[in-house]
Order: structure tokens, then sequence, then C-alpha cells
């Protein structure tokens, strides 16, 4: 799953550097990081749907372009999580941070930074000797030194170094800003002369650093890309003798897939779809379908989900684009808000199946398996899900009054219908693009992307030029935070398979009785956890690799364990007290989460439930395979 900033988690983001003596130079570094970030999210679009032109149409491949899109990739996601720091939109959790007070919360703010910074000061030279060494290396078509590419990470370093520091400056007081750097010092100063110590602890340092370290991170408040970071720094420079410039090529290596090429274009795509107004259409004609229903409005909430997801990727703009179109009209139905912002929840875990979901992508890269594949089976498990959620629904509202609801006349059923059908219609022509050889999965995203440009300027008539420019900032914000993330839990994922620990992980899976079912089972637990700690993303690339060729083993379908993986962290990832998707959902709906708790224990029983069926039951996976 990917959210859109920090402020939807739920995770009170961290303070943004806009006033203060460094203001000025905060605003016009960051002008110029922003526009170039922007400019690189054009030209990939620009670049892959020439390739598909060149491939599809020309019946002239470009060689090239597969080349220069990976360069372009590189410093996108290196300046989109510069844009991500300086906007305050590094993914991180609060949920302990936040029951302080609010002396204690701004302290821990500026610890939050420190930190960072101590990642970014330790990263620093690893990444320049990285850097230094590619460029040795030459590119087949392009014929460029490979240090175009891997300069990328010493840049983005550098510049997140310097926009943390403006931060720290800016937003915090003296006496914290103190506090913070003491601590910080003392901290990692500890951990450097306790060195010799770790040398001879052996496994027992995957526990102290893997864990503890981040755990103790990811609690303060430090953005999980950071805590990642400092745990494997940590751990290799303090109990190995690895040569942490590898460290950086683990993080380069993970997230410059080309694969993830998807995760930015599908984003933006999401982002023109609310633009153009095609997710109200859409809405607009499930009402009039089934306003009339006891209900039915819920039963439109959990369809709209089912097909905004398939076209945006994003859960943050799917609620974004359905919460605000439905909700005041439910309300005047009388559905209390505590229910509303619980059905939307857990239609964000029931939908993350759906292509084109970024989890869908992401497990793709770094795993290995068909994302066509993934594309395919995600579609049946959602609507099994759906179908669980409308029989809470349907028990939930067999007794609501529609005395004062009429029911939409068929014309005007059909008028919405043919107005809605054009952004109906794109989840399907994303799909069969993948499924027939089109475009690949990063590509189809373009398509999509000029589909929605031109449904929104010839069909809907309503594109905000002025928007577009935040849209294109926005997507290189977002997807720097979630490659950042996939980069360093890459790195973290690296050092726990050298220790041995996948060894030991698949020998303690393998063992465990009961074969399959028992296998599932524990695996449907233990993403639950992780979901909920995690998140979707960082919990794939960091147990995807262990345990997708562990389920290959016992004889689980990889495409059918990837499902059960899905919807069990999009369970925890929605799921309160700790599911910061629920937050999410309550942030964008405007809802106090307290309101929220006790209705959605209902849906996420039925999701358990309808999880459960899906494990049992392989064919909803891969029965159209």
């Amino acid at each position: 799953m990917s959210i859109s900033s920090n402020e939807l988690h739920g995770h009170g983001p961290m303070p943004v550097a806009r006033s203060g003596v460094l203001s000025p130079i905060d605003r016009f570094f960051g002008a110029i990081v922003d526009a170039a970030a922007a400019l690189l999210v054009v030209v990939e679009i620009g670049v892959l749907l020439w390739g598909v032109i060149s491939r599809f149409i020309l019946h002239a491949p470009l060689v090239w372009s597969d080349e220069l899109a990976s360069i372009l990739f590189m410093w996108l996601a290196a300046l989109g999580a510069v844009c991500a720091l300086r906007r305050g939109e590094h993914m991180r959790m609060t949920a302990v941070v936040s029951k302080l007070s609010a002396e204690r919360q701004a302290l821990f703010e500026a610890i939050g930074i420190a930190a960072c910074l101590a990642f970014l000061a330790i990263a620093a030279w690893p990444a320049w000797e990285y850097a230094s060494e590619e460029a040795v290396v030459t590119t087949p078509a392009l014929e460029l030194s490979n240090a175009w590419r891997a300069a990328a990470l010493p840049v983005g370093i550098g510049l997140m170094a310097l926009f943390g520091s403006m931060r720290l400056l800016n937003t915090t007081s003296p006496k914290h800003l103190f506090h913070a750097v003491i601590s910080v010092v003392v901290i990692v100063g500890a951990f450097w002369f306790a060195r010799p110590l770790f040398e001879d602890l052996g496994n027992v340092n995957l526990v102290i650093f893997f864990v503890g370290v981040t755990a103790l991170c990811v609690f303060s408040g430090v953005p999980i890309g950071f805590s990642f970071g400092l745990a494997t720094f940590g751990y290799l420079a303090l109990s190995t003798s690895t040569p942490l410039p590898v460290v950086i090529g683990r993080m380069d290596e993970g997230m410059s897939h080309l694969i993830l090429l998807a995760v930015p274009l599908f984003v933006f795509l999401g982002l023109l779809i609310e633009m153009t107004g095609m997710a109200k259409a859409m809405v607009a004609f499930l009402a009039s379908l089934l306003g009339h229903v006891k209900g039915g409005l819920s039963y439109v909430l959990i369809g709209a989900m089912y097909l905004v997801s398939g076209i945006s990727g994003s859960k943050a703009a799917d609620m974004a684009a359905i919460a605000p179109a439905l909700f005041p009209e439910m309300k005047k139905r009388g559905a209390e808000e505590g229910d509303l912002v619980a059905l939307l929840a857990a239609t964000g875990a029931q939908t993350e199946t759906v292509p084109p979901s970024l989890v869908l992508i992401t497990i793709g890269s770094v795993t290995g398996v068909s994302i066509a594949a993934l594309f395919t089976g995600g579609l049946v498990p959602a609507v099994v899900l759906g179908l669980v959620l409308c029989l809470v629904v349907w028990r939930r509202y067999r007794h609501e009054d529609l005395s004062h609801v009429t029911r939409a006349p068929w014309k005007d059923v059909l008028r919405l219908f043919v107005i809605a059908l054009p952004a109906l219609a794109l989840p399907f022509i994303i799909r069969a693009a993948v499924v027939e050889g089109v475009a690949t999965a990063t590509e189809v995203s373009t398509l999509g992307i000029g589909y929605a440009i031109l449904a929104g300027l010839l069909i809907y008539r309503q594109f905000p030029w002025r928007q577009l420019r935040g849209a294109l900032v926005s997507t290189a914000s977002l997807s720097g935070a979630i490659l950042f993330i996939i980069g360093t839990a890459t790195a973290m994922a690296w050092g726990l398979t050298q220790s041995g620990f996948s060894d030991s992980l698949a020998n303690l899976m393998k063992a465990l009785p009961g074969g399959i079912p028992m296998f599932l089972f524990a695996s449907i637990v233990a993403f639950i956890i992780l979901g909920a700690v995690l998140e979707g993303i960082p919990a794939i690339v960091l147990f995807g690799p262990l345990l997708f060729p562990i389920a290959r083993d016992v004889g689980v379908h990889e495409v059918h364990y990837a499902m059960i993986v899905i919807l069990s962290m999009g369970l925890g990832l929605f799921a309160p007290p700790l599911g910061v998707g629920y937050y999410a959902a309550c942030a964008i709906a405007r809802v106090n989460p307290d309101a929220g708790i006790k209705p959605i224990i209902g849906y996420m029983l039925a999701l358990l439930i309808g999880i459960i069926v899906i494990a049992a039951v392989p064919w909803f996976s891969i029965g159209f395979l």
C-alpha cells in the first residue's frame, strides 16, 4: 500500500522548514529540486510512452530507452527522497510519540531529524566511493559511464543533509536542538565504542540491530527508511567486515529496479483520475444504481473502491477520491460517521490486490513473480472480500429507513453510465494492455496517463492545469519516500541473508507441523503483524525474498501465496490500534479515530474470515491464470 503523506497516514508530519533565518535558502533550493523532480516525472513518462509507440506501432524498438529510463529513474528516486524529507513526507510511525506531552513531542521531532542526519553522515562517504567505483562501468546501449546513474545517491544524500540541517535549525528551539544532537551523538558514540563487544556476539547482533535498533528508531518517530538504514549500517559496520559501499550498492539495486518505475507513474495516474473528474463520474453512476437499496451507498463505497483501486494503485488516492463524493449523502441518510470511516478502512484492506496495486508491483520486483500473473490473480480475491463486507453491510442496514429516498429513473442511470463509461473502462484497458503484450507492467501506466489526460480534456472537460505542477512534485515526493524505504529495506534484507538468518527462517517454517495449512496460518498471522508495524511495501521487501521460496518448496503456488500475504498485510495495516491505514482513513474522512473503533471490529473479522477462505481455496487466486 501507498499513502500520499504522513499526515494522511495519521503520522504527524515532521516540521517543515518554512520560517527562520534559513527559510529563503530552503525555498530557493527547494524550488530547484522540486522543478527537477517534476521534470524527471514528465521525461520518464515521455521516454516510456515513446518506447511503447516505437515497439508496438512503429515496429522499431528503441534499444536505449530502458537504459535512459533507468538512469533517470535513479535520479527521480533520489530527488524524490529529497522532496519527501523537505516536505516532511517520509513515512514514519508516531503512535507512541503522539501520546507524549507537547514538550516531549517537540523533543522527539528534533531527535527524529537528528537521527536522519546521522544516517546521512554515515552513508555519505560510502555513497561517494560507490559512485566512484561505478565510473569504470559503461552502459551497453548509450555507452555512458554508470557514474551518471550512481551519482544520484551521493547527490541525494547531500541534498537531504542540507534540507534536514535547515529544518533542524529552523523548526527546533535551542534547548531541543541541543538535547536532540547530544542524544544522537551519545547513542551513536556508545555503539561505536562497543564495537569489540559486538564482534563476539554472533547472531545476537541480529536481535540487537535489526530488532532493537529498528524498533527504537521506528517507535521514536524516526522515518522508517532511515530506521532501516541506521540498523543495517550499524550491524554491518560494527559486527562484520563488510565494506560499506556494498550497502549503498544494495540500496541502489533496491531503488532502481526498472519494474518499480511503475510506482511514480501509477501514483501520478491516481492524481490525474481525481483531477479530471473520472472518479467522481464512477461514484455518481454507482450511487444512482444502488442509492435506493438498504445500505446501498455502502455497497457503492465497496464497489467504487474496487474500481478506483484498479486505476490509481494508491490507497490514499483511492480513499481521497471516494470519501468526499459519498460521505455527505450517506450522513444525510443517517449513517454514523464511525461506521463510514470503518467501512472506508475495511475497503482499503479489501482492495489491496486489485491491480495495479503498488504492493503487487513490489512483490513482482523482489520475488520474480510475474506481474501480469499477479495482476490477473488479484481481481477475484478482492471480489471475495468485497462480498464478505457486503454481508456485514446487509446485516447492519437491513432495517434502514429509505422512505424519503426516491429511486433514480433508469433514464438517469443510463445517462450517468454513459458519462462514467470512459472512467469505468480504464482498469480494463490497463489490464488488457499488459495481458496482450501491448505494454509491460511498467509501461502500461503511461498509456493510462495518456488516456486520462485525453478523457479529462475531451470528455469530462476538466483538467486544472494549475494543479499539474503540484501533482508532479507530489508524485516525486511520495515515490521518493516509497523507493527510499525499498532501498534501505533491500540492504537490510541482504544483511539478514548474509548472516544466515534466511536459512534459519526457512528451516523453521519448513519444520512447522501440519504442512501447507500450518504454513499458511503462520504466514497470515505473521503478515497481519508486519502490516500493522511496517506497512506493506517495507514488509514485502524484507520478508518476500525469504518466504516466497519456502512457499514454493512446500507446494504453495506463488501467486496464491502473494494474495494471502497482501491481504493479511492489508488487514494489519487498516486495523486499529496500530494500523496506520486506519488513521489515514480517519484523516481523509475528518472523523475522530475513536468513533470507528467499535464499528470496524465486525468488518475486520469478516475480512479475516475471507482471507482464510481465500487461503483454503487456491482457485480464487489462480483460477484464471
